[in-house]
């Protein structure tokens, strides 16, 4: 077994709403069925006994490798502790050859699953040793270290409740919530809100105590100092005992409390001084550590934290009681867990030797034995949730505290015997102001319940019934993608909303073009979601991009699918027919929101049957108004557009909106059949995406297919009183197309100049000429750059087969290169003829023939 390639689908795709790892499996014809492979099955679940039961595959009624590796992916995942559950195995057209695909929740944690899988295989197979235990560690370390810590995914999780989109911005813990103009940002328990300054007054804890002072706030009195001499100074002029620390210290690093004596005092300031050069000395207060959550103006949160300790029992010196401690599975290294293991280092030894201990001591039975002076759960420390308990007055001041520093959110540190009554009653106050504060301790809270930290922060982002979308509109299908993409972006951008664009084209933000070149893809697709000057987004969603990564997406309000046809590009990844692209292209419209609106094309039958895996509504469209699917739809009260008596028409119920053909520009006036059903489709997506009639009408008026504005969509130029069309065509279904609307338009002879992408089948590219040679008086071949793996010449062989026997074409021209081949066309046109230039590359094309018309 060799696994060939491996894809991550990074959003919904061909297989699942989940994202998944796509690997391309080769099995040798012995590995087809391992049922046959004497003692396989035995070996592989003596070294994973948790593998999911094999199931058959095919008509053979066999259990291929292929599947015996997607099994062993996903359950390797699953024992690391991650949450997956869907996987499946496929055979494609190629013996031997299938496509496998496993849930993940990590990218590179599915990646590495799927190549420890593999290696588990072989060792079975070659009956060598593996090692289960090493490879579960690897993924569990892996999984900790990629994904969100508890805090922010604690957010993502609350915006996941509320249909909120998200996308990490980093690998940490920035993350984008929303899309477009209407996205959030956080990172960690920061807003994109909270300014810059307020975060620096917090960092400032003189500063921070000269604010809330002035706010009304108690705090310990206390000043700077710049040597250990001046802080027993201060010390004294203070009162003893103190708190010694950095100004703008976090985590409790560098902290010293309920100092008394002088040489404590110089042993504290050097501590301090490991950390920061500037050093505060302020009060010390008696009591319990609390810290308070404050998000917007509301206390959401209070928990009392205690410093890390052990309790002795009579038996186990100190630091075995650590080592008790901190076998806690609760207890780990980092923040991904509810509690942080204890340290003992130097600190802590210091703080046994103020308790006349030191670490082989054995406590007595319930003696306490601190080991930190401060209660920070990064060092061990311990959080009980007090939430209900907080007096009024104490969450009235914890909130002005916050405010005056200017916090979205906002960590308060108090210090008092109880947070049952007002601060001022206990000589208590507030110590610290911080920004960023950590959520752990409220989310899952060491006794005590845990708070809905995540959902209090969304909703300071996002306002009740805001899911921060914006429209997004996809477009995919055969033939006619990137007109209906530019024509649906002309009809939004027609009602005052900033579009966001992509096509084969590039990449357009509000009329401007910030990309260039076949920008169909999801990542393009993402760089749109995550500008902020976009209120709405219309993306022509290729086939490419959704084998490759899947959708950019995750629902979008309006899909909509112009054609099937005869298809395009079969053959190419296993994609053979087109039921098989059908398949794929309907990813778009199973991705519908609840809410939103399928626009599918009633005339293609293959279109018209994903209405039924469509979660939202249906809009069909198809100029005939007496189509049995279009007449159905009508009678049944539902959103149809059709044409009738020279009008676009669209219907739901009693409702009728009509809008004059002639008022079309990019129809001709109704001769350009595609160019209507193009029109239809965009229309139909406009009403989807809530777009008024007025701005769907001053669209409509306003859009021309120049060749700035849809370049190689139909361009019509004049030039020496004949016609000359450039059109980007490039299968049989578009020359079909492309010949009902020339036969439309009066002509004395008729030329078209044609090559053919290497990559299409043999069949596709004879049959271009095939249906040109009926419409076409001269034929002008030519070969162009990209031959996309054809042999010299091959292309123009396949070409001119297809002209064999053609019922009009007189004459056919073989030519190397594409520019030479529009210019000898065009030198030949007389007065009233029409030519059709099928152009390859399409910006340089263009350009030679509006050069060329220029010229005269």
């Amino acid at each position: 077994m060799e696994v060939i390639r491996t894809r991550a689908l990074r959003g919904p795709n061909l297989w699942s709403h989940h994202t998944a790892i796509e690997a391309i499996v080769s099995c040798t014809p012995e590995e087809l069925a391992v049922d046959k492979l004497a003692g396989f099955e035995v070996r592989l679940r003596a070294r994973f006994p948790r593998i999911g039961q094999f199931q058959p595959h095919g008509h053979a009624d066999a259990v291929p490798m292929a599947h015996v590796l997607e099994l062993t992916a996903l359950a390797l995942q699953a024992e690391a502790g991650c949450p997956v559950t869907f996987s499946r195995t496929t055979a494609t057209v190629e013996e031997g050859i299938f496509q496998t695909v496993v849930e993940y929740t990590e990218e590179e944690v599915g990646l590495r699953a799927v190549e420890l899988a593999e290696q588990l295989i072989n060792a079975a197979v070659a009956d060598q040793p593996f090692d289960l235990t090493a490879a579960l560690t690897e993924l569990r370390d892996l999984d900790e270290d990629v994904r969100l810590g508890p805090s922010t995914g604690a957010i993502v999780q609350a915006a996941v409740a509320r249909r909120i989109p998200y996308r990490r911005m980093t690998s940490g813990s920035m993350v984008a919530f929303g899309w477009g103009s209407k996205q959030r940002r956080i990172q960690a328990a920061e807003i994109d809100a909270t300014s810059a300054i307020a975060e620096s007054i917090a960092q400032d804890k003189e500063l921070t105590k000269k604010l809330l002072d002035a706010a009304g706030v108690p705090v310990p009195v206390g000043r700077s100092v710049t040597s250990a001499e001046d802080a027993w100074a201060a010390a004294l002029e203070i009162g003893l005992p103190v708190v010694i620390k950095p100004k703008d210290g976090n985590q409790g690093k560098g902290v010293t409390v309920n100092v008394t004596t002088e040489e404590a005092t110089h042993a504290a300031y050097h501590t301090a001084r490991e950390f920061r050069d500037d050093i505060l000395v302020e009060r010390f207060l008696a009591g319990h550590d609390f810290r308070l959550l404050v998000i917007g103006n509301k206390l959401v949160a209070a928990a009392r934290r205690d410093p890390p300790h052990v309790v002795g029992d009579g038996k186990h010196s100190v630091r075995e009681l650590v080592d008790i401690v901190n076998a806690d599975p609760r207890r780990g290294s980092g923040h991904a867990t509810s509690l942080t293991k204890i340290r003992f280092d130097d600190i802590a030894l210091a703080r046994l030797k103020m308790q006349d201990l030191d670490a082989d001591s054995v406590p007595a039975q319930g003696q306490r034995v601190i080991l930190r002076n401060n209660a920070n759960l990064s060092t061990g420390g311990s959080a009980t949730d007090v939430t209900d308990d907080v007096h009024p007055e104490v969450a009235a001041r914890a909130v002005e505290a916050a405010q005056m520093i200017g916090l979205d959110i906002c960590g308060v540190d108090v210090v008092v015997d109880s947070v049952l009554r007002p601060i001022e009653e206990q000589n208590g106050g507030v110590v610290e102001v911080n920004a960023a504060p950590g959520l752990r301790m409220h989310l899952s809270p060491s006794y005590g319940k845990g708070r809905p930290i995540g959902e209090a922060i969304i909703g300071t982002l996002f306002e009740d019934g805001d899911d921060g979308r914006i429209p997004v509109i996809a477009v995919t299908g055969t033939n006619g993608k990137t007109t209906t993409v530019r024509l649906i972006a002309h009809l939004v951008a027609s009602s005052g909303l900033r579009v966001g664009m992509t096509n084969t084209d590039g990449v357009y933000v509000n009329g401007r073009q910030i990309d260039s070149g076949d920008c169909s893809g999801p990542k393009s697709a993402r760089n749109v979601l995550q500008h902020p000057d976009v209120d709405a987004a219309v993306f022509e969603t290729a086939r490419g991009g959704i084998l490759r990564e899947g959708l950019a997406f995750d629902r979008c309000k309006v899909a909509v699918v112009t054609n099937i046809g005869a298809g395009d590009h079969l053959g190419l990844n296993y994609i053979t027919t087109v039921e098989d692209l059908a398949v794929l292209k309907r990813v778009i419209v199973q991705n519908v929101d609840d809410n939103g609106m399928a626009v599918l094309n009633a005339t293609d039958p293959i279109v018209a049957a994903m209405a039924a895996t469509c979660r939202g509504k249906v809009t069909f469209f198809g100029a005939d108004r007496y189509h049995p699917v279009v007449a159905t739809h009508i009678a049944q009260g539902r959103r149809t557009v059709y044409v009738d008596k020279g009008d676009l028409v669209a219907v739901e119920g009693k409702f009728m909106e009509r809008i004059a053909l002639a008022d079309v520009p990019i129809t001709r006036a109704g001769q350009i059949g595609f160019q209507v059903e193009n029109a239809m489709a965009a229309v139909a997506a406009a009403w989807g995406a809530g777009i008024d009639w007025a701005a769907i009408r001053l669209g409509l008026k306003t859009f021309t297919t120049d060749s700035h504005n849809a370049p190689g969509r139909f361009n019509v130029f004049d030039y020496r009183g004949a016609t000359v069309i450039a059109d980007y065509g490039h299968n049989p279904d578009a020359m079909l197309a492309l010949v009902q609307a020339v036969e439309a338009m009066p002509a004395k002879r008729r030329s078209v100049v044609i090559s053919g992408a290497g990559d299409r089948r043999d069949e596709d590219i004879r049959q271009q000429t095939e249906i040109l040679g009926k419409a076409f008086d001269q034929v002008v071949l030519y070969q162009d750059q990209c031959q996309r793996g054809r042999a010299d010449g091959e292309v123009i062989a396949l070409l001119r087969e297809g002209l064999r026997g053609a019922s009009r074409t007189s004459q056919v021209d073989e030519i190397d290169g594409e520019f030479i081949a529009i210019d000898t066309a065009l030198d030949r046109l007389q007065d009233g003829d029409l030519c059709l230039i099928l152009v390859d590359q399409v910006e340089e094309s263009l350009a030679h023939i509006a050069a060329r018309i220029a010229r005269g």
